[in-house]
């Protein structure tokens, strides 16, 4: 077993194919195919199930896939102590992001302050909804993400308040109101996104039985707003994600008002390597500078 077949196997089971792995790394198709039979071999295990063209992870493989993945963070952050012992801080940071909230609102602004003082340090940002985030941070394919608190299986850098809102078309009946409850929108045409708010959305429709009648499904910020500005239907977003309401739309706060506590996160910090606990350091010092316009 060696760090380049650990490699290729986790670059395999990210992107699920041959071809793209091999694209991805820069070798032959040949090269990948060589690295997972070696390592199958090794372990006695079928780490993959092929479909056609497309691969899975077994079982077993997604098993192993969290203890490569913990290894290759290990030699990143080994690398990363040897390069500091020598007076010279790079390598490569994994973040993960769970759209417009962290970022554009909270990395640009974190990663500024970094780079001032890491400038040689590549930074490498991936973005999902939140539970493909907290997948990734739990089977180490990235050390640091943003979460929504309270997460008690991370240790974490509180960050900002965030808070669902109604995003109405101006005029429609209830952006007459200062506050929208839930059973507000029951029956009312509705916008539901596979996106990260979802789940708080459906959760505080269902808490008091308002039932939408919903007629699309999107998970872009834009089709949503389209669709509200035309009056064609109501929905609910995180504030920090919204952009200045534009013409024909207005935000209004929910009743009761529905408080995120948004934070970076990692599994362990006492784990990271340098790049990234240097982040976290920086990250640490920068929140209370941050500006939410």
């Amino acid at each position: 077993m060696t760090f380049t077949q650990l490699h290729v196997f986790a670059t395999l089971a990210k992107v699920g194919s041959f071809s793209r792995a091999a694209a991805a790394l820069g070798i032959s198709q040949s090269g990948v195919s060589h690295a997972i039979k070696q390592l199958e071999a090794a372990w006695c295990v079928s780490l993959f199930s092929r479909d056609g063209a497309a691969v899975s992870l077994t079982e077993v493989g997604s098993r192993l896939l969290v203890r490569a993945q913990d290894m290759l963070q290990q030699q990143e952050a080994l690398l990363q102590e040897a390069q500091a012992a020598q007076g010279v801080a790079r390598g490569r940071l994994h973040i993960a992001s769970f759209g417009a909230t962290s970022s554009l609102r909270l990395l640009p602004q974190l990663l500024a302050a970094f780079r001032q003082a890491h400038p040689l340090v590549e930074v490498h940002i991936e973005e999902a909804v939140d539970s493909v985030v907290l997948q990734w941070l739990l089977e180490r394919r990235v050390e640091l993400g943003f979460v929504v608190l309270p997460d008690e299986r991370f240790d974490t850098v509180a960050l900002l308040e965030d808070e669902l809102v109604a995003v109405l078309p101006a005029a429609h009946p209830l952006a007459q109101k200062a506050s929208i409850s839930a059973l507000d929108f029951h029956g009312q045409p509705f916008i539901r996104t596979s996106a990260g708010s979802g789940p708080r959305v459906d959760l505080f429709l269902g808490q008091k039985g308002s039932v939408p009648n919903t007629l699309y499904r999107f998970e872009q910020l834009s089709s949503m707003m389209g669709f509200v500005a035309q009056g064609d239907a109501l929905t609910i977003a995180a504030r920090l994600a919204l952009p200045a309401p534009p013409a024909g739309v207005v935000y209004r706060p929910l009743a009761p008002r529905n408080h995120r506590h948004i934070a970076l996160a990692a599994l362990r910090f006492d784990r990271l390597s340098p790049a990234a606990a240097a982040f976290v350091e920086s990250t640490r010092k920068a929140r209370k500078r941050l500006v939410m316009e």
